[in-house]
């Protein structure tokens, strides 16, 4: 099966770079995630008045949506510093114990994909997020003694793909739970056109919105798309993002005009050809693709539900109609 990485809305080594320069600083900036948007400018004017910090936030949703970029605002328009952690790589009690430490008074602590916390780790945070205190055992046996540590007062930010996969004690420690969604199309063009501002890219209209309609709903993948389309625009013509380009960029990338790529296609036509449209079981696929679950699970299929290219259902996946004629199958309702 082919590999692509550039539809892939998971972070990459390349995307960290671009994210950075291309990230907003403030909520006003931000495009997108309205009633997000909000929600959060109320929280934290009114953390600001009380002079306290900002409830812990959750914030869970697909990859490449702005879950990160949001926590880097938020510490922004605290005027705190952030420190970026992510559940696997606190091993021990005492990696948490040495970040929780080292927080100034509310600071930001993010905690990327926090779903996968080591359960021990995670009942070590209960009382850091309540109470501002952390409970640490030192010594074995009959000399282990119980050491307790004030904290300052920090606000946790964590971000998952899998809400689900939270335990309802650490998800009830959240003031603040906030789903991010797909972007539609005209916020989709405003981040292409802020992006392209940002980087000193010449794109007409026409160009912001084929991209636009090939980015997945997902500004990471947007930028991206505009990045190698720039590529192609400055090596053939003369440095203008034009239609004509975007369709060299497209063909060379080998992706359609619904945004899907040759590895997602391949998805489909495993499920046509091979199960005639389904239902079909998650881990046939992933062997007949020989790949993961998590992969399939978490990186094709979020979009191609949303196309309306695949249906999930109890006894597995299905190939819809509009899939079949994507495709250029003959679709059969029997």
């Amino acid at each position: 099966m082919p590999k692509s990485n550039l539809l892939k809305p998971t972070d990459q080594p390349t995307d960290q770079q671009l994210d950075q320069t291309l990230r907003p600083s403030n909520l006003s900036e931000f495009i997108g995630q309205t009633t997000l948007k909000e929600t959060l400018q109320i929280a934290l004017t009114a953390a600001r008045q009380r002079h306290e910090p900002l409830d812990h936030l959750l914030l869970y949703g697909p990859p490449g949506l702005g879950k990160t970029t949001l926590s880097y605002i938020i510490a922004n328009e605290l005027s705190s510093k952030i420190h970026i952690t992510s559940g696997p790589a606190i091993a021990r009690a005492g990696d948490l114990a040495s970040i929780l430490t080292n927080l100034k008074a509310f600071d930001v602590l993010f905690i990327d994909e926090i779903h996968r916390l080591n359960k021990t780790i995670e009942e070590t945070l209960y009382a850091a997020m309540e109470e501002f205190r952390l409970d640490i055992v030192l010594g074995k046996g009959p000399a282990a003694r119980n050491v307790r540590i004030k904290l300052k007062p920090f606000t946790l930010i964590g971000a998952t793909t899998k809400y689900g996969a939270l335990t309802s004690p650490l998800r009830s420690r959240f003031g603040l739970i906030h789903k991010l969604n797909f972007y539609n199309q005209t916020e989709i063009e405003q981040i292409i056109l802020r992006s392209a501002k940002v980087l000193n890219i010449k794109i007409t209209p026409e160009a912001v919105t084929q991209l636009a309609l090939r980015s997945r709903g997902t500004p990471r993948i947007a930028n991206r798309l505009l990045k190698r389309a720039r590529d192609m625009a400055e090596v053939h013509f003369q440095g203008i993002i034009t239609p004509q380009s975007l369709k060299k960029t497209f063909e060379l990338l080998q992706i359609d005009h619904l945004g899907l790529d040759q590895a997602d296609r391949q998805v489909l036509k495993i499920i046509i050809e091979n199960h005639h449209g389904g239902p079909v079981g998650l881990g046939t696929i992933a062997n007949s693709l020989s790949e993961d679950l998590q992969t399939i699970e978490e990186v094709y299929e979020p979009y191609l539900i949303q196309a309306g290219l695949l249906a999930r259902t109890k006894q597995g996946r299905l190939a819809t109609e509009k899939a079949y004629q994507h495709l250029g199958f003959t679709y059969d309702k029997n």
